[in-house]
């Protein structure tokens, strides 16, 4: 093929420089420079990776549990037609399932030892629909669960600490208290344990309850169900979903999405995310920059070529081309480098994270203090492209100064003493 002689002349000088003690240098400088770009792009490949797989990994398990949206009436009263609200919001193309439920926050007891709890009252049948926890236990734990039964459903954290098991009564005792000739007392109910559900995700395992919505109402007198949650075809588009209800609905009710309900979570896993991106590219710019002192060093060394190129008609764009191509070609093998071993290691995190605990005798990721046990990754392309295209375009930056100053260089000084 017929490339430009400023494309060949740069290759040339980027896989030359070995046969002289500073020529050797130079290119032992134009290495450590591909290495660092190389890295640089690695880590930045594998840690957004590992945290896209950490977010995915809880999210997946936070909303095997809780509804992707959640509608409420503005009052806090109870909804006395809740089907009605259901079937509008059904109306919305993303919206896939509607089921009623009650929320609420109580203790639970049993003796001495007393829990904050948040306590849900389900329609079993209708919340198999919405969250996939309830599709798992619906035929097992959640069919026990009979209007009238006072039967309750507890985290297998809540119920290890507790010491109870299936068939072991608790004493539920509400916020809302009872008038008597002595005062204000809470109210108190005696409820039967009929299974226990694992999420996988501590909070709920160890602080939900779940009831029958019927007992529920009754308990903590809300008259029916306190709203509507559904679940979205797609989870992603949930504040969308949200804001269209919001407006198809009106003002009389409160729709909030899961990203809102768990904001905290959220935001903060976003701003991580955001500020490693932003510290690791860091990483990568000084990789890329030291490029500078690469084409610097070869700028000096070449003065002689620049001249006799300049003198056969080269013109100083030319030159800055020459220059230009060494310099990109250095960043290009290191990005492709960088991408390429930042791909392998983040697709088998889950065999190499394994290989190293044996290796070392160590757990990285002790199951009795993080949510999960092993090391997710998950490689997306909208991480990985945007990773690519700026180390390339630092790269690109890094030359523009050294190929400059080459193509100012005067021939007749830099032949002088030659």
């Amino acid at each position: 093929m017929n490339w430009p002689y400023e494309v060949r002349i740069g290759w040339r000088y980027t896989r030359a420089g070995r046969a002289g003690r500073r020529n050797g240098f130079i290119s032992f400088i134009s290495g450590v420079s591909m290495l660092g770009i190389a890295l640089g792009v690695a880590a930045l490949i594998i840690v957004l990776s590992v945290m896209n797989g950490f977010q995915k990994e809880v999210r997946d398990r936070m909303l095997s549990v809780i509804a992707h949206v959640e509608i409420f009436d503005t009052t806090g009263s109870g909804l006395e037609r809740w089907q009605t609200l259901a079937e509008a919001a059904l109306k919305n193309p993303q919206v896939a399932a509607a089921a009623p439920f009650v929320s609420a926050q109580a203790l639970i007891a049993r003796g001495e030892d007393m829990h904050g709890v948040m306590v849900r009252g389900i329609s079993p049948d209708e919340e198999a629909n919405v969250t996939p926890l309830a599709a798992q236990l619906k035929d097992t734990v959640l069919k026990k669960l009979q209007p009238g039964a006072w039967g309750v459903v507890l985290g297998a954290q809540l119920a290890r600490s507790m010491g109870v098991s299936e068939g072991d009564s608790v004493t539920l005792v509400t916020p809302s208290g009872q008038t008597t000739p002595a005062g204000v007392v809470p109210r108190l109910k005696q409820m039967t344990v009929v299974g226990v559900f694992n999420a996988g995700h501590y909070e709920y395992d160890n602080g939900l309850a779940l009831m029958h919505i019927d007992d529920a109402a009754r308990l903590f007198r809300t008259g029916g169900p306190q709203g509507v949650q559904l679940r979205l075809k797609d989870q992603q588009l949930a504040r969308q979903v949200s804001a269209e209800l919001t407006a198809s609905l009106g003002p009389q009710v409160m729709v909030r999405d899961w990203t809102r309900t768990n904001a905290a979570w959220y935001d903060a896993v976003q701003i991580e995310k955001r500020m490693m991106f932003i510290i690791l590219t860091l990483i990568v710019a000084v990789a890329a920059f030291n490029l500078v002192s690469t084409l610097v060093m070869t700028v000096t060394d070449k003065q002689a070529d620049i001249a006799i190129l300049r003198t056969l008609g080269a013109s100083p764009r030319s030159i800055m081309g020459i220059f230009m191509v060494q310099g990109a070609a250095s960043g290009v093998m290191g990005t492709l480098a960088g991408l390429g071993l930042g791909l392998l290691i983040a697709f088998n995190v889950g065999v190499i994270v394994p290989a190293l605990e044996s290796l070392f005798n160590a757990s990285f990721l002790p199951s009795s203090v993080y949510l999960i046990s092993r090391m997710p990754s998950d490689p997306q392309a909208s991480d990985i492209v945007p990773i690519g295209v700026i180390s390339l375009v630092l790269a690109f930056v890094a030359t523009l100064y050294p190929s400059w100053r080459a193509s100012r260089v005067n021939p007749a000084e830099a032949l002088r003493y030659e």
